[in-house]
């Protein structure tokens, strides 16, 4: 006999007592110019790229990520989550920001090798994207409180040397026309959490390092990558 007890991923809204829960996690890939070039993959004037994350692959703040199996290259890369807080499908650039809910900083964990190997065969990412708790994500702040976050500085140290800085505006797709592009291709939800993408100085992480990322206007998200899951 089968007994289930599903748990519904969710993150916590800064100033309510209810959470936030996940329905879907999409990601934008190559949305920064200077990461594309240290890619070395892509053209700069590629349309938006979509792949998902589970819901499950949430990771709330202060959180212990294990290394994961199948890797020798496991990065970070910093970016912008946008939480989505109404339903609308093919919805237009000038409406887009209407259904936003709010906005968090998270960090999209990556199999570097794996995820290299998907592009030269022409396979999708998710081998090097979509696995157990690769998707930390702080709270997330209403936009009654912080207004849109379409600029702003944005960074990533590591144990505490800086690595990643930007600026929200340097995304080749803003936010806007990520969420119009995106609801082109599906229906989107409340629940739904986009991650905006990167910008340069993505590299490895191990054990026992610690990470800390900060947008001008949100609260940081920090965690710590503990021994390798068995």
């Amino acid at each position: 006999m089968f007994v289930f007890d599903p748990k519904i991923a969710a993150l916590p809204i800064v100033g309510r007592e209810d959470l936030f829960p996940v329905r879907r996690v999409y990601c934008v890939g190559r949305n920064y110019v200077a990461h594309i070039r240290e890619m070395k993959e892509g053209d700069e004037r590629d349309p938006p790229f979509f792949f998902q994350k589970p819901a499950d692959a949430i990771v709330t703040n202060a959180a212990d990520v294990p290394y994961p199996p199948q890797t020798e290259d496991f990065q970070y890369e910093a970016e912008l989550v946008v939480a989505i807080g109404s339903e609308a499908a093919n919805i237009s650039v000038e409406r887009a920001l209407e259904i936003v809910f709010g906005y968090a900083v998270g960090v999209d964990l990556t199999r570097r090798d794996r995820q290299r190997e998907s592009f030269k065969a022409g396979l999708p990412w998710e081998v090097g994207k979509a696995f157990d708790h690769s998707a930390p994500c702080g709270a997330i702040h209403m936009v009654a409180d912080v207004g849109h976050r379409l600029k702003g500085a944005i960074s990533l140290s590591l144990n505490g040397v800086e690595r990643q800085r930007g600026d929200l505006e340097q995304m080749i797709w803003n936010t806007p026309e990520i969420v119009s592009n995106l609801s082109r291709s599906y229906r989107l939800k409340p629940g739904d959490l986009i991650m905006t993408g990167t910008p340069a100085g993505v590299g490895a992480i191990v054990p026992g390092d610690r990470l800390l990322v900060s947008i001008e206007g949100l609260a940081p998200l920090q965690f710590s990558i503990a021994e390798r899951e068995i």
